[in-house]
């Protein structure tokens, strides 16, 4: 359900992950003596669930904070409002600077958010904004709606205007995933159909599950729009194995994901960079923090990548 306060527009895929994952609050402090003048800043960063976005993004927001010699706490919240929101606490009792959160869904911001400004500590978001920009320091977003129109662009230009099918695998059901497959709906041309749309959970074996039934069902698919790599790497299997060549466009710009676009498996992905978003949010947390001047609402770029320009993704992760 979206709280009538917050307003999503990130990744997706990362905000609904697959579920069953770590939660409780790990640490680890950042070397600051190789690193860049961090004036003594200590950052809490909670991450919300352990998908490679959630790492890639982790190993990002680590490297930057090192560069820049800023000490690092991490707690990661396993997808749980409830374990987000005691990491939010534990992180405060350990006296942060300031919070960087990668939350788990929209509605546990609420809580995150009144515990920061009563105990005066300024939160940076990823992946969503608050109506009230006020209440934060800043954020480093995703436009999840452009990143469906992407791939449906690309849909309707290899299309042809003929008439076709869609199918639509979604991640889970909340704000973002309906930002990101609405984005998709919504861009579609006319002449395209979407016959089926189920979640896929931000899992690959559920998502293969959904793809077998929907190509079961509509036979004569041509479509698929798949909410992240990982599931969408199921749905091609669904497809091989019921021997239909139905064209994927999914979202991420993993080296996986890249890789799929120069054989064939994959059509079209919409590159959003965890490695780009991690280090934004580091640098204009410290920026904001000490005054300087940053955009307080700062656009993570997005690219569409095809077979044609897979030497511009960007990186995704940092090793």
């Amino acid at each position: 359900m979206r709280s009538s306060v917050f307003r999503p527009l990130g990744v997706f895929l990362a905000i609904a992950a697959s579920a069953a994952l770590v939660a409780g609050c790990g640490s680890s402090g950042g070397d600051t003596a190789d690193g860049g003048s961090g004036d003594g800043i200590k950052i809490g960063f909670v991450n919300g669930a352990n998908t490679e976005f959630h790492t890639c993004l982790l190993k990002s927001i680590e490297a930057e904070a090192k560069a820049e010699g800023i000490e690092l706490l991490s707690a990661n919240s396993g997808q749980n409002p409830g374990t987000e929101l005691s990491n939010i606490e534990d992180m405060i009792s350990r006296q942060v600077d300031a919070l960087i959160v990668q939350t788990v869904n929209v509605d546990a911001l609420e809580g995150d958010i009144t515990k920061a400004q009563r105990a005066k500590i300024p939160i940076f978001l990823t992946s969503v904004i608050t109506d009230d920009a006020s209440k934060i320091l800043g954020a480093a977003v995703v436009d999840l709606k452009q990143v469906g129109a992407l791939d449906a662009g690309w849909v309707a230009e290899d299309a042809k205007g003929a008439s076709v099918e869609v199918g639509v695998i979604a991640g889970a059901p909340g704000a973002a995933s309906e930002l990101l497959t609405g984005g998709f709906k919504d861009a579609l041309p006319d002449t395209a159909k979407v016959v089926a749309d189920q979640p896929g959970m931000f899992n690959r074996a559920k998502a293969q599950d959904v793809a077998e039934n929907m190509i079961s069902a509509n036979p004569g698919l041509d479509y698929v729009f798949v909410a992240n790599e990982e599931m969408a790497f199921g749905a091609l299997n669904a497809f091989k194995a019921a021997k239909k060549d139905v064209k994927i466009v999914t979202v991420n710009g993993s080296e996986p994901g890249i890789e799929a676009i120069k054989d064939g498996s994959f059509s079209a992905t919409v590159a959003n960079s965890p490695a780009a978003m991690g280090k934004l949010a580091v640098q204009n947390t410290k920026t904001l923090l000490g005054g300087g001047t940053a955009d307080k609402i700062a656009q993570v770029p997005i690219q569409l990548i095809t077979k044609d320009n897979t030497d511009q993704a960007p990186q995704y992760c940092i090793e």
